[in-house]
């Protein structure tokens, strides 16, 4: 570990090899911070961080702090952060309470400046948060999912894997995975077929995507219909059945098709 002798760091932290920790730097009592992970000026990490390898925190990012909730009774909870994700500048990121005890942001992740992430939230690998993002409470984000500048994600919704969300959204409903969303309020915008392609999907498996979500948003059915008729008309796949399970289960129900239809 380099640290140097401005940084505050507890010395019962667990510090991994090749860990740098820069000037004004806190690490508290309870953290374990992963191999060759840096931890830049006036960044604090609080107490039940848990934190991978070669992981980034940008100055004055706050990990792990104590959540913003009138619930929280100071009950032992942990924030984990997964391998190479890169926390920027004045990101704040609360841990559990006691509904899940933790919050978790997975590994090759990125939060751009001024995201928050709020307590007991579950954030996939590979994703995407752009700048001022806000992401409330008990928030599930899946993996690969790219959410663009300033957006608002209201408490409990899901995000599901490979949606790419546009600047600005007030996010109140679930996102479904593979697709775009945008406007307001916000409303389905056709399938991430450009994503989908970086991330290697062939023309059919699009395809297949793309007809699931012709049933569920374009013909006018409400979900249970359109949800039946997938399951009748279109092979079983994971990609259709991640589809299925993620609407049928969803408590804050989808949002909106084409022209507003449910």
């Amino acid at each position: 570990m380099s640290q140097f002798p401005q940084a505050n760091v507890h010395p019962e932290a667990i510090i991994g090899a090749n860990v740098i920790i820069e000037p004004f730097a806190t690490v508290q009592k309870d953290v374990v911070i992963g191999d060759s992970s840096w931890i830049g000026p006036g960044a604090i990490i609080w107490d039940g961080a848990r934190i991978g390898k070669n992981v980034k925190v940008f100055p004055a990012a706050s990990v792990s702090s104590p959540p913003q909730d009138l619930k929280f009774a100071g009950e032992t909870t942990e924030t984990h952060i997964g391998d190479n994700t890169v926390i920027r500048e004045s990101v704040t990121i609360s841990r559990g309470t006691a509904d899940k005890f933790k919050t978790v942001i997975g590994s090759n992740c990125l939060l751009m400046a001024y995201v928050h992430v709020a307590h007991d939230c579950i954030i996939g690998n590979n994703c995407i948060l752009a700048n001022a993002v806000q992401v409330a409470g008990h928030v599930t984000i899946d993996d690969w999912a790219i959410i663009a500048g300033a957006s608002a994600l209201h408490q409990f919704v899901k995000v599901g894997a490979h949606v790419m969300l546009s600047g600005g959204s007030l996010v109140r409903k679930d996102v479904p995975p593979f697709t775009k969303a945008a406007r307001e309020p916000l409303t389905y915008a056709g399938i991430n077929a450009v994503g989908l392609r970086r991330r290697g999907f062939s023309s059919e498996k699009i395809n297949e995507i793309q007809e699931i979500y012709r049933h569920i948003f374009l013909k006018g059915l409400n979900n249970s219909k359109a949800l039946d008729m997938v399951v009748a008309e279109v092979p079983s796949s994971q990609e259709r059945d991640y589809i299925v399970e993620f609407i049928r289960t969803s408590d804050r129900g989808i949002i909106k098709g084409y022209g507003g239809s449910d």
